[in-house]
């Protein structure tokens, strides 16, 4: 943004402007895997329906195991893209801590940060139905940290 007299750009404001590009690029990428795993959902359950509807008109009763092993099929395929999807949410807890430590701001109702829609979602659980929250929402910690205490809710 600023340049200073050596004519470099400023440096905090280009991390922090690269970090939220970044985090805001995975969260777009997040929702596409979203979109991903609902076409698998909607092939595999059109898929093992004709199959059911066949092996009831023509009494082939063979199609429902047919109809069962593309289930499970389809079943493995979505597994396979949740854990593509899930490996993005470290490095997105990443970016909020580290957005968090460097550009945080005090206000009247404690420190505030942003992004935190990972760390929202985390937190957010036991508070709507009226629980604890599972850590405080307004300070992110770190992936590692929040995974690895022992009894730790996952």
């Amino acid at each position: 943004m600023g340049v200073d007299d050596a004519g470099s750009s400023s440096q905090p404001e280009r991390l922090h402007d690269d970090l939220i590009q970044e985090y805001y690029q995975i969260a777009d990428i997040v929702s596409a895997f979203d979109q991903r795993l609902l076409t698998v959902k909607s092939w595999g359950v059109t898929f093992a329906l004709v199959t059911l509807g066949l092996g009831f008109q023509q009494d082939h009763y063979g199609l429902f195991l047919v109809a069962t092993a593309s289930g499970l099929a389809f079943w493995l395929i979505e597994a396979s893209v949740k854990v593509h999807q899930m490996r993005y949410y470290p490095r997105m807890g990443d970016i909020e801590v580290t957005a968090f430590d460097l550009y945080g701001q005090q206000t009247s109702k404690g420190r505030a940060s942003s992004p935190l829609i990972d760390w929202s979602w985390r937190t957010a659980g036991p508070r709507v139905r009226g629980g604890a929250s599972k850590g405080n929402p307004h300070v992110p910690q770190p992936w590692k940290d929040v995974n690895d205490k022992p009894g730790a809710n996952r």
